[in-house]
């Protein structure tokens, strides 16, 4: 096979280690192939930063064939490309630089990646890319589209097209969170498997509308040195991919512990609780709905319902969860003053410290130079930095926050452990398009999310999202796996 003959768009990492491993295609190819997807489509929807050299691609790809050749593989994802969101910091010799979306941080020059970037490159991944994100994951402006940065413009829906005028933040034309551009690149074939982060939905919603397997694992559980975080209480970094054995040889190796079990693609001890979606979906000031396409998501979610209990796992369904106010502390929600301050004080100090040269040395910096860069800086259609600034002045005792945290981390927990205990269940699921994300971000559990269909209305994919105990990442893999044989073959997007 020669790689031309490769499907960028339909190829999956699993399909390419069988190919290197039959000495079929290599990563030379390989690589070549999604480099000249990415030449051929990446104008029109902008989802990447910053592209790798060609010639330091290839030159990793050859080196890590001749390591095949000479009988030693690092592993299943040996020789496989990957494309990071623009947070991960890389050393500058791969050519790609690592701005969270600002501008202030483009001409940074790091000698040290980060420990996420290290461990992929270790186990043998090609960085082909950093994809376009929400300019620092939203940590600007409450009125920047998700998928928007100054630095790298407003990256599109390979499925919809350009986002309808006057869109609503997560409306059916809206790309998704804040980790879009990776999405975009593994749906548009610029690479079979995608890094994200997430705060709250980062992942998730530009996943399930992209047709993609996801999951953030547990917070804390990953050395995030050299990743810039909007916040340290509720973001964690995952892969995305087109399939969900993908997605669990990442997540194996991110983690560092063995996941796949011989249950896994089978509905042994999976007891699921699934939430109503008339309950559970997005606001209408977030997300406009159209003649049908609350109708189909509900039908198609009810559907799958159906699918899942015949095949033998143990469904509870409509199961109640508490709503998101039940977060709330003091009668006020605690998410954006603990976002706010660490951002100031934690992250964004940690991920200036990543770099040996910047041009801002603190949040203060960031705002002023925003301020004197207007118009590269903060350009239509978002010349805004409010969220920046109200950040800058979040001056809470340190001792303060964190009884903030341990109250909002108690009040996660118990919210989503009334269910599990309550239903004697081990998986949590609503529509992808709910504020369940909020309730795993608060608890710190892992989520995961599924593709399920694609509304008629404008061709959007749509899925689920599902959360599990803390550690419990292999209870949603295994859900992943076995939902994936009930699906038709997953859509592609007309480019």
């Amino acid at each position: 096979m020669s790689g031309s003959s490769l499907n960028v768009l339909e190829a999956t990492a699993a399909d390419l280690r069988r190919l290197l491993e039959l000495g079929q295609v290599t990563s030379v190819q390989i690589v070549e192939e999604y480099l000249a997807q990415i030449e051929k489509h990446e104008h029109a929807l902008n989802a990447l930063a910053s592209l790798i050299p060609r010639a330091k691609a290839l030159g990793i790809a050859t080196a890590l064939d001749e390591e095949r050749r000479q009988g030693s593989v690092r592993g299943p994802l040996h020789g496989i490309p990957v494309v990071l969101k623009n947070c991960f910091i890389t050393s500058s010799d791969l050519g790609m630089t690592t701005s969270a979306g600002a501008v202030a941080f483009a001409d940074a020059e790091a000698s040290k990646n980060s420990a996420v970037a290290q461990k992929l490159i270790d186990a043998g991944m090609i960085i082909l890319a950093k994809a376009n994100m929400t300019e620092f994951a939203g940590m600007k402006t409450i009125k920047m589209m998700p998928g928007w940065s100054a630095h790298g413009g407003q990256t599109i829906s390979p499925y919809v097209g350009a986002i309808k005028e006057g869109e609503r933040l997560l409306g059916h034309s809206a790309p998704g969170g804040s980790s879009t551009g990776s999405a975009v690149s593994v749906a548009a074939g610029f690479s079979p498997i995608a890094m994200g982060a997430e705060t709250i939905g980062s992942i998730v919603t530009p996943a399930v509308r992209a047709a993609l397997y996801a999951i953030k694992p547990t917070v804390g559980v990953q050395d995030t040195s050299g990743l810039y975080k909007l916040s340290e209480f509720y973001d964690s970094p995952g892969p995305m991919a087109k399939c969900a054995s993908d997605v669990l040889d990442m997540t194996e190796l991110l983690l560092g512990r063995t996941l796949r079990s011989p249950s896994t693609g089978t509905w042994e001890g999976l007891r699921i609780a699934y939430l109503d979606p008339g309950e559970w979906s997005l606001a209408e000031e977030m997300c406009e709905q159209f003649e049908g396409t609350a109708e189909q998501m509900r039908d198609d979610y009810e559907a799958y319902v159906l699918k899942v209990k015949e095949k033998g796992a143990i469904v509870k369904y409509p199961v109640e969860l508490a709503p998101t106010t039940s977060l709330d502390i003091e009668g006020k929600p605690a998410t954006i003053r603990i976002a706010y301050w660490e951002f100031k004080h934690i992250t964004i100090p940690e991920f200036i410290g990543g770099f040996d040269k910047c041009s801002v040395g603190s949040l203060k910096d960031i705002v002023r130079f925003n301020e004197q860069h207007k118009d590269v800086a903060m350009p239509e259609p978002f010349p805004e930095q409010d969220q920046l600034t109200e950040a800058s002045g979040y001056d809470d005792k340190p001792e303060d926050i964190e009884k903030l945290k341990q109250t909002l981390r108690a009040l996660g927990k118990s919210s989503l452990d009334a269910v599990f205990d309550r239903e004697d269940v081990n998986i949590i699921i609503a529509p992808g398009d709910s504020p369940l994300c909020i309730h795993a971000a608060a608890a710190g559990y892992p989520l995961a999310a599924v593709p399920l269909s694609r509304l008629r209305y404008n061709g959007r994919p749509f899925g689920l999202c599902l959360v599990a105990r803390e550690h419990e990442e292999g209870i949603l893999l295994r859900f992943m796996a076995a939902f994936e044989s009930l699906l038709p073959p997953r859509p592609t997007p007309l480019l």
